[in-house]
């Protein structure tokens, strides 16, 4: 498989994507950055806020990994003002998460990802380049 003029091998073989598997790729991982693991109390954190405890670098490890659900945004061909206000969640992220103690308590609640992945999705919806997610059956939850 040959690049073209300009992309990457890494471009080009997520370039075969559709924008279907590109969005559940990204949905697991805001999944696994934001909600992974359930507390007592019913409440959920996920891998930022558990890495962002490690001062500075774990705030940024996790600042770099949310950036990447912004680039996916860019590269399905988001447009500019969307990307801005998923650039400004990361930010916010990331700049209060640093923040000794309020800054993990904030990560946990923020929920930066799961905020970008529902913002690409619906504007993906809009553009129809997505179908809209339609459940026509009832969920009932078993304990």
């Amino acid at each position: 498989m040959r690049a073209k003029a300009g992309q990457s091998t890494i471009d080009q073989g997520l370039a075969g994507s559709s924008p279907e598997q590109v969005l559940a790729r990204l949905e697991l991982l805001a999944h696994i950055l934001d909600t992974a693991i359930l507390l007592p109390g019913n409440r959920r954190i996920g891998l930022d806020a558990i890495v962002g405890l490690i001062p500075v670098i774990g705030d940024v490890i996790t600042t770099a990994i949310s950036s990447y659900i912004v680039w996916e945004a860019r590269r399905l061909g988001a447009p500019r003002w969307l990307i801005a206000r998923m650039a400004a969640n990361v930010a916010i992220d990331g700049v209060v998460g640093a923040v000794p103690l309020i800054g993990d308590l904030f990560d946990a609640a923020f929920k930066a990802n799961r905020r970008n992945v529902q913002l690409l999705r619906n504007h993906l919806e809009r553009s129809g380049t997505l179908r809209p997610g339609v459940i026509d059956v009832t969920a009932t939850r078993i304990d």
